[in-house]
């Protein structure tokens, strides 16, 4: 038998326990987790930091678009904004009765001639009263007839003695009563005529009918209006100009009106001009009469009328994308080798979208920047596109303060 002995339980339980041994690879594989983010971490930093930009961007040449400001004559313009009016325009509708609308037999467009019926009113109760004032006019004439006769035999019997001065009088004067009274019924029996004429409406002249206002059952009375009525064979093109420039718009004075509506450009002559100014704009209206025998120009639509005033003079032309101005100045900026220079000249004036200066201040063939100057500052460094200059176009941009012609 073997002499060892088990210690009791109790003894086993009071026994301290002894800490089992640490796994060698855990320190191993927290070193290196470690030095992996430390590594990645630094591969992250470095690539932010490769792909900074050191340079400075003011420091760096800005790209800029340019143009070589060609030298281009220029001749002051001026340019009022009015409206393209017809020659006789007419609102048609009743004068004297109000009455249900019975037909309209015309519509926008529409060609008539002088007298054509436009519209027709019920006017039975205007025709049925003239009735009755003719026949009343017709009794009254027959009793002032039987009135004069009796007072011309009165007057033969007075001759004769044979009846007192008193009553041949008064046979007289019943005459003349009855001659008034006989005017009056005609006057009456006038002015229902004219009320009847009033219910058929018509053209007062040859034109187009350009408005319909009023249908059949409608009910209208003097001062509404039915159809309107123009004459375009001739249209007037209004307009006002400030009172500075009334020798400009002296009747003769050549000028071109462009149709806004068509874009049609047509040259004429001002035909009209009014002596005094208007008290309370300070402008002088004018009129252009044109004749169109096609009736291709549409009217009440806006007109631009354009005059050249003084003579051609020379200039520096740029677009005026490349410009900014403020009153009479101007700014560009203009490129010296590869440097932008910020220039502020006085303009010499503005047309078809450029602008023009004097070649004193801004010499012909001169590199000026069109695209890219939002980004400029004085004396910053570019590399510079050079593009050709776009032709001068041959609308007229405003010089001078406009106005719009009120219709007349």
């Amino acid at each position: 038998m073997s002499d060892q002995r088990s210690d009791p339980p109790s003894e086993q339980a009071s026994r301290p326990l002894s800490p089992p041994r640490p796994h060698r690879g855990i320190p191993v594989g927290i070193a290196l987790g470690v030095a992996g983010v430390l590594l990645i971490g630094g591969l992250l930093v470095w690539r932010a930091e490769a792909k900074t930009d050191k340079v400075a961007m003011a420091s760096s040449p800005k790209p800029v678009t340019v143009i070589h400001a060609p030298a281009t004559p220029y001749r002051a313009e001026r340019m009022y904004v009015g409206t393209i009016r017809p020659w006789i325009e007419a609102s048609v509708g009743p004068q004297f009765i109000s009455a249900y609308v019975d037909t309209v037999l015309v519509r926008p467009g529409a060609v008539v001639k002088r007298g054509d019926v436009l519209a027709t009113l019920d006017c039975r109760n205007a025709s049925a009263q003239t009735q009755a004032l003719a026949s009343q006019a017709r009794a009254v004439d027959a009793r002032q007839v039987a009135v004069a006769h009796q007072s011309n035999r009165t007057q033969g019997l007075l001759d004769g003695g044979f009846v007192s001065p008193n009553e041949a009088e008064q046979q007289a004067a019943q005459s003349a009563a009855a001659s008034a009274e006989l005017a009056a019924s005609q006057a009456n029996l006038a002015r229902s005529a004219l009320d009847v004429n009033d219910c058929i409406l018509r053209a007062p002249f040859d034109g187009e009918v350009a408005t319909r206002t009023t249908d059949p059952g409608a009910f209208v009375r003097p001062g509404t209006y039915i159809v309107g009525v123009v004459d375009r064979s001739t249209v007037r093109m209004t307009a006002d100009a400030p009172e500075t420039d009334f020798d400009i718009v002296a009747p003769g004075t050549r000028v071109s009106v462009v149709v806004v509506s068509t874009t049609k450009r047509i040259d004429a002559t001002i035909t009209r001009r009014a002596p005094s100014a208007d008290p309370g704009t300070r402008t002088v209206h004018f009129e252009i009469d044109i004749f169109d025998p096609t009736r291709s120009i549409p009217v009440d639509t806006t007109g631009e009328v354009h005059i050249e005033v003084g003579d051609p003079v020379a200039a520096t032309r740029v677009p005026i994308s490349a410009v900014s101005s403020n009153g009479t100045k101007a700014t560009i900026f203009a490129i010296d080798g590869d440097v932008a220079h910020s220039r502020t000249f006085t303009l010499l004036g503005e047309l078809g979208g450029d602008m023009y200066f004097r070649p004193a201040d801004l010499p012909a063939d001169t590199e000026v920047v069109t695209e890219g100057r939002a980004l400029l500052a004085d004396e910053d460094r570019v590399t510079v596109n050079v593009v050709p200059a776009a032709p001068a176009k041959g609308s007229s941009a405003i010089v001078t303060p406009t106005s719009t012609a009120k219709p007349q």
